[in-house]
């Protein structure tokens, strides 16, 4: 490498870098949904269906980007409310992005804030196969209330055995010289998880951390 090429590289980097390793995470976007009833602002909320991924939790309209017919990831916001909700979009008006959440598991979302304007006046045409239920809850409630913090340990293998009992080797320690430390499982880090209690549904994970990063904003 010459300085020129050094320079090239470095010239390449945008103000605000990208998150590296992108291309491995499952990647998604979010909307916040703000509506206001009978004077008050309220998030709206979904129930998944029972029959997709992680049924029955609770989450913001959203769902997996597309690179190929999405824009950008507020577009898959945008186009997973409109289908999940049954909306317009002339009823979505987007504030702002709140942030991405890098999970530990392999996720990022990309999570914007909203509203859904004349919201007392909309009728909701939800997807049934992606939604069981909606329903608000006021933003006071969040604020007055913080979550409950339990952990979890994270634990990293380089081996197991699957469903079938056969042995599966995803790093091979031992044939790359590895320390012999690395054939067994090893600890990870313990990672918190924010729960929101005191309503009918329990809201945590994911959607319990924008909230609280929400509401944080608000305290600031």
């Amino acid at each position: 490498m010459n300085p020129e090429q050094l320079d090239l590289i470095l010239n390449s980097i945008p103000e605000c870098p990208p998150v590296i390793l992108r291309n491995e995470l499952f990647n998604s976007a979010v909307l916040m949904p703000i509506v206001k009833i009978n004077g008050e602002l309220h998030f709206l909320f979904e129930k998944r269906a029972k029959n997709i991924r992680q049924a029955g939790e609770i989450c913001f309209p959203g769902g997996r980007y597309d690179q190929e017919t999405d824009s950008g990831y507020l577009e898959t916001a945008i186009r997973e409310t409109i289908e999940e909700l049954g909306i317009k979009r002339s009823d979505i008006n987007v504030y702002k992005q709140l942030g991405i959440l890098i999970a530990p598991m392999g996720v990022a979302v990309e999570a914007f804030i909203g509203s859904i304007e004349n919201f007392q006046s909309l009728t909701l045409k939800t997807d049934p196969e992606e939604v069981e239920k909606v329903f608000t809850v006021p933003i006071s409630f969040f604020e007055k209330k913080p979550p409950k913090k339990y952990h979890v340990r994270i634990q990293v293998i380089s081996s197991y055995t699957d469903e079938n009992g056969e042995f599966v080797e995803l790093l091979p320690v031992k044939k790359l010289g590895l320390p012999d430390k690395y054939s067994d499982p090893w600890r990870g880090r313990k990672q918190h998880v924010l729960v929101y209690e005191g309503l009918d549904e329990i809201i945590w994970g994911i959607t319990a951390e924008l909230i609280f990063e929400f509401v944080n904003k608000l305290n600031e």
